[in-house]
């Protein structure tokens, strides 16, 4: 097992998706560094990411990205205790170029290589700037995930639901898609939705009785079928977007209250893309008041500090291993569920 001395400092690299992004921590948990190249420019005109272009890109920029955090945190590589690298679920041939980078780095370099599971990194996130209080339970709302995972302490990490279709940031995007607006839809229909009015119209929220899982794929074709028999909507599309947004907030603050009363959570934590919506950090704070804990919005999308603070408590709770022949992976069953029956 690996020990950690008091002075180690750990990089953390993530390349799961469209950002490229590296951190440097102390063995405190203090960011030094996150230095992330995003692609988002560049994955606009198709309205979501190309895997072959943004693993193209991750090529392109993962070394220039790490030459800028050793730069930004006043550190050598050769000062770098860790490397950790997220290695899953995420997209394969994006996740390859940041794990065959950073094993090549610490072949050559002499230094600790360890696998980080990428939603177990988003969860970590709230650890950055947060004492976080157990048991909690924690929300990861993404583009390709929506997650409840139960926190019994920093190393327990169960999950106890997911979404069936649409992850909450699929359903942001194509409901901006319907909409006519531009990629992010999150951050557009977030932007639109502040001259809106809740009230318009009320949007389906999806009733799977006693689940803690959701579902979006029904309120996006619910919009769709909105916006076909309505055909002066542009003239309302503020109000649109707000009720579209709302239906989403309610959603999974509804599930999130649920699991937070059946565990006697003390925090209710939120994390991933979504966690910068801001209709859902004044909703969550409304029900949950100061129990509501949310990272900075540059930790709540993908980014290395994350990647880092994971790698750090489990290198303290001494449950991982240095081992450079770890694989990348798509699924996210890797982390595993808690059984509620």
């Amino acid at each position: 097992m690996i020990k950690i001395n008091f002075m180690n400092y750990i990089m953390g690299i993530e390349t799961s998706c469209d950002e490229t992004s590296v951190s440097i921590i102390n063995s405190e948990g203090k960011v030094l560094s996150n230095s992330t190249f995003s692609q988002i420019s560049i994955h606009k005109e198709y309205g979501g990411v190309v895997p072959e272009i943004a693993s193209k890109n991750h090529l392109k920029k993962i070394i220039p990205v790490i030459d800028s955090s050793l730069k930004e945190a006043k550190k050598s590589i050769e000062d770098m205790s860790y490397l950790c690298v997220t290695n899953g679920p995420g997209l394969i041939n994006c996740l390859m170029i940041g794990v065959a980078t950073t094993k090549s780095i610490g072949l050559l370099k002499d230094i600790n290589v360890l696998p980080i599971n990428h939603l177990e990194g988003h969860v970590a996130s709230c650890f950055i700037e947060n004492d976080i209080n157990f048991p909690s339970i924690c929300l990861v709302a993404s583009g390709g995930h929506t997650n409840l995972y139960l926190l019994e302490d920093e190393k327990e990490f169960h999950l106890i639901s997911s979404t069936r279709d649409d992850a909450a940031g699929e359903a942001f995007d194509k409901g901006a898609k319907i909409l006519g607006l531009d990629y992010p839809g999150g951050v557009e229909i977030d932007r639109l939705s502040k001259g809106g009015n809740k009230k318009f119209h009320s949007f389906p929220i999806a009733n799977l009785d006693a689940s803690f899982d959701f579902s979006f794929s029904g309120l996006k074709t619910s919009l769709k079928y909105f916006i076909e028999k309505n055909n002066d909507w542009k003239s309302n599309i503020e109000d649109i977007a707000c009720c579209y947004q709302e239906a989403i907030v309610e959603s999974l603050l509804i599930k999130t209250k649920k699991a937070a009363i059946k565990f006697n959570s003390k925090n209710i934590l939120f994390a991933g893309g979504v966690a910068c919506n801001s209709r859902l950090r004044e909703a969550a704070e409304d029900l949950f008041g100061s129990r509501a804990l949310f990272p900075s919005n540059q930790y709540c999308t993908d980014n290395g500090a994350m990647i880092a603070m994971r790698g750090l408590q489990k290198i303290k709770l001494e449950d991982i291993k240095a081992d450079s022949k770890f694989p990348v992976f798509s699924s996210s069953k890797v982390v595993a569920s808690l059984n509620l029956d």
